[in-house]
């Protein structure tokens, strides 16, 4: 796959489809690498005429790593934010969304459809407040918009988030299995042997624990983008499972009425992953979704 330096860090990344055609921009979530988005769901999203672009965000995959707070875990931090006491954060959600234009603009791209998970949604948020001349439509799947007063995960979701993972292999794999069991889409059948395929796929490809310290910080000290989020004017759906615990319904309820003329598409069953099941259905959301802009396009007068 190929690198790119982009707003000061090498970005690993690589795309499907025409480059003639559309940028459609993939943020993935925290502790997430970029193969999280399964090809075969970009070469669907290909095949419907976007330009996939998928990255791994720093402190992940192949991308650059960043340094600061080594030796602390999730749960340290954690008690020492709901201590109140301060902490350096070594980047911030803003400077993740930062690095994703980078990406665009090392690439050539002017604009792009931005789509984010999770935390990738919460970039993409943020990327169309800061970079509205970049956006051609946000999409933003099972994320928030950082308003403290929404209703948070349950202990069992919060649980499993904040257990580190073991560094051996297999322990790794199978806790990935156990994690994905308890945050996974309650209304469709557990895919074990994927699960623990794509845990295989993410281990031997990158194992980095302090990364995923330092995303979850940037996640936990998030700015309530609700105002900003307001001023966004391009096409936008937010996606949500109903079932979600780590990123309840209500994230995504509030997401959709911050931003004006946002399409809200709630999924039965689905809670904070991406089962097979539920890719036909996103993948048509997305696509309607970029397609306003070529109709808000072709329905433009033309000036003489």
């Amino acid at each position: 796959m190929p690198n790119i330096k982009a707003n000061g860090i090498q970005i690993e990344y690589d795309t499907f489809g025409e480059k003639s055609s559309p940028a459609l921009l993939m943020v993935m979530g925290l502790a997430t690498q970029m193969i999280g988005w399964e090809k075969e769901f970009c070469q669907q999203l290909a095949d419907k005429g976007h330009y996939v672009i998928r990255f791994d965000n720093r402190d992940i995959g192949l991308s650059t790593k960043v340094e600061g707070l080594n030796g602390l875990s999730i749960l340290q931090i954690t008690a020492d934010l709901a201590s109140g006491k301060k902490i350096d954060i070594p980047y911030s959600l803003e400077d993740m969304a930062d690095d994703a234009v980078g990406l665009l603009n090392a690439l050539d791209i002017d604009k792009a459809h931005i789509c984010g998970a999770s935390m990738g949604g919460m970039i993409a948020q943020i990327i169309a407040c800061r970079y509205p001349s970049k956006v051609l439509s946000l999409i933003s799947i099972m994320s928030t918009t950082g308003d403290p007063n929404i209703p948070p995960a349950t202990l069992e979701a919060m649980t499993v988030l904040l257990t580190p993972s073991p560094s051996g292999r297999e322990a790794y794999i199978d806790h990935s299995v156990a994690t994905w069991k308890t945050l996974g889409s309650p209304g469709f059948p557990f895919d074990e042997d994927r699960v623990r395929q794509n845990a295989v796929k993410a281990f031997d490809r990158s194992f980095y624990p302090s990364g995923v310290v330092r995303q979850t910080l940037a996640v936990m000290t998030q700015t309530d983008r609700t105002s900003a989020l307001g001023a966004i004017k391009v096409p936008t759906m937010i996606i949500h499972g109903a079932d979600d615990i780590l990123v309840p319904v209500d994230a995504g309820k509030a997401s959709a009425a911050a931003i004006p003329g946002a399409e809200l598409f709630i999924i039965e069953g689905m809670g904070h992953d991406l089962p097979i099941e539920v890719w036909d259905p996103i993948i048509d959301a997305i696509t309607r979704n970029t397609n306003k802009v070529k109709l808000e396009k072709e329905a433009s007068p033309v000036m003489i």
